[in-house]
């Protein structure tokens, strides 16, 4: 069997092997706190220096609190973004995301919303222009999931919010984003590998992400002619919170084994993908999405 390679990250004095296993871990609730994981996910590359691409853009990361969003929002702050995170109620996670962007000197704003409420794409927009005054990139990146034997064991409560907080939320908000971006301005989508897999236990989840690759594709196409990029990150097992909060512990030990990398990818791993589709390097990028999942093309 293929020994799988071991990436590291940190200065050259201070090298770190990113983790292949994990321990046994289980959370009772979605979508899960990074601040109890152990070990704890590796939001922030230290090589990564920014160049400026983001200089005076405002973004809004939903899911911002931990996982891809707190890494996405601390390379955008390297970058010279300005930040609005958007999460449930996972407060200290969030406070620890707003700490490290304000260290690197940028503006963080925390904005603990229910996307699942129908107005809450209003309040995000109303709050983020009475901050900053304009909005520039939008990363709609909030979800759950609720792993199930069966289609008869997925109750419609579960069903309706799936769909709500993966795909519902991504229309409203983006509904109320659209009018604030101007030329140059992006919204990046994040789907998953499931789009593409659609694991047995993931049915609901995984139609909510084929969902976001479509509406991804019309958008951008809805969207081109003003200038707008539209675009998607097809992360694959991914060391974050919903991977505890979804998963058995005996599960979550081999998270990623069975990828052609055998090992999970960690969030600082997809944050350069963020970057990239929300700055002018992707200026001839829309309506696509791009694949970080450690090479899973199939199911197993």
């Amino acid at each position: 069997m293929m020994k799988p390679v071991i990436p590291y990250y940190g200065s050259m004095t201070d090298c770190k092997e990113v983790p292949i296993t994990f321990p046994p871990q289980h959370q009772d609730r979605q979508p899960g706190l990074e601040y109890l994981m152990n070990p704890q996910p590796i939001f922030d590359n230290p090589n990564y220096i920014g160049t400026g691409k983001l200089t005076g853009k405002i973004a809004i990361i939903t899911g911002g609190d931990s996982g891809i969003g707190r890494a996405a929002a601390v390379a955008f702050a390297k970058e010279g973004a300005d930040l609005v995170l958007v999460y449930l109620n996972e407060n200290q996670d969030a406070k620890t995301v707003q700490d490290a962007v304000q260290k690197i000197g940028r503006r963080c704003l925390l904005l603990p919303i229910d996307l699942r409420e129908r107005n809450a794409g209003e309040q995000i927009v109303t709050r983020t222009l009475e901050t900053y005054g304009h909005i520039n990139i939008l990363i709609n990146n909030a979800g759950v999931q609720f792993p199930q034997p069966s289609l008869e064991a997925i109750t419609d409560q579960q069903l309706e919010t799936t769909f709500n907080v993966n795909i519902e939320s991504f229309f409203r908000l983006s509904r109320a984003v659209v009018p604030h971006l101007h030329s140059g301005d992006s919204i990046v989508n994040t789907t998953s590998v499931q789009a593409n897999i659609g694991s047995s236990q993931l049915i609901d989840y995984a139609s909510t992400k084929g969902a976001i690759v479509s509406f991804t594709r019309a958008l951008a196409h809805n969207l081109a002619d003003k200038g707008i990029r539209v675009n998607a990150v097809a992360p694959g097992p991914i060391w974050t919170p919903l991977q505890p909060a979804s998963w058995s512990a005996d599960v979550v030990k081999t998270l990623g084994a069975d990828t052609p990398m055998k090992r999970a990818g960690q969030p600082y791993e997809l944050a350069p993908v963020y970057v990239l589709l929300a700055s002018d390097d992707g200026s001839y990028i829309t309506g696509q999405t791009i694949h970080v999942n450690g090479g899973q093309t199939m199911a197993s």
